[in-house]
Formats: structure tokens, C-alpha cells, sequence
């Protein structure tokens, strides 16, 4: 079976590119999912559940800030280069994987103060939740994608089947 760019990454050099490039930033963005949950719910604005919302926030947004630039200088561009894309179903997946992070690096960015600076409390959670929901969406697709079998798009096909071996007894 062929696999995408995106599912050859994270195969190779088990398990440290899985944990670099799935677990860490999906423990973060997923602590950040449930925290940001727990506060529009509670509608609290303090305590170690904000403070571990903010941190996390920080975190995954400043570290997708390095996976971006990694896999851009790394991968896309030389992929793309070489003509060497698996079809629209290697770039899906790989480009929704990399798109996922901007909403990660938006929060990152509100939460150090250089973006958002002037919206109320309420307009910030507002673009917290909405900055997690496409994070959600877009890594999601990425997941979906990135597990298809390319050759379902004609990548790697022979053009000629081969025939099975006819024996004659």
C-alpha cells in the first residue's frame, strides 16, 4: 500500500517523529480543547484551569511556530520541487496538517498580547473557542487524509495490470 507524505512521517523514525509531529502538539491542543471548554461553561476567568488553558495556548501556538517552519523547509518545499506529491490527497493532508497550526499560533499570539489586544474578555474566549474549533476541523481532515491510500487518486497505479501466470499441467 502507498501512504501519503504525511503518514511516511510519521512512520519514520519511530516513535520520536510520532511524538514530535502527533503527540505533543495533539496533548496540548487537546488540553487546550478541554480547558477551553471547562471555562466557557464556568464562565471563570481565573484559576489554575485558566492559567493551564493559557499556558497550553502559549505553548502549542509557539511550537506549531517551529513544526511549520521545520516541515515547510524540510518537506513542502522540497516535495514540491521535485514534483514528487502524492495527488490532492498527500497535499490535503499535509497542508491541513500545517493550516491547523495558524489557529494554534493566533491564541498563542492573543495570550502574549500581540494580537486581540483591544477585544473584551468575551471577544478573546470568542476567538479562543473559534481558533480551537478549526485547529479541531483542520487536524481532523489532516488525520483522514493522511491515512487514505493515494493510489485511490492514481498515484502509483501501474498502467499495465499485470496477468496471473497461466500454468499449463
Amino acid at each position: 500500500m502507498n501512504m501519503t507524505h504525511y503518514m511516511a512521517l510519521l512512520a519514520a523514525n519511530q516513535p520520536w517523529n510520532l511524538l514530535t509531529f502527533m503527540a505533543i502538539p495533539v496533548i496540548l491542543a487537546e488540553t487546550l480543547a478541554i480547558t477551553e471548554l471547562y471555562l466557557l461553561f464556568t464562565h471563570k476567568a481565573t484559576g489554575w484551569v485558566h492559567q493551564l488553558n493559557r499556558v497550553a495556548g502559549i505553548t502549542v501556538g509557539l511550537y506549531f511556530v517551529g513544526v511549520i517552519a521545520y516541515l515547510m523547509t524540510t518537506a513542502v518545499v522540497p516535495i514540491t520541487r521535485a514534483g514528487e506529491w502524492r495527488t490532492a490527497i498527500d497535499v490535503i493532508a499535509v497542508g491541513c496538517y500545517l493550516i491547523s497550526g495558524l489557529p494554534l499560533i493566533f491564541i498563542a499570539l492573543q495570550e502574549l498580547g500581540f494580537v486581540n489586544g483591544r477585544a473584551s474578555a468575551t471577544e478573546q474566549r470568542k476567538a479562543h473557542a473559534i481558533c480551537v474549533a478549526l485547529f479541531l476541523v483542520f487536524g481532523h481532515i489532516a488525520m483522514i487524509a493522511g491515512m487514505l491510500d493515494p493510489s485511490l487518486l492514481g498515484y502509483g497505479v501501474d498502467a499495465t495490470p499485470e496477468m496471473p501466470m497461466m500454468h499449463n499441467h
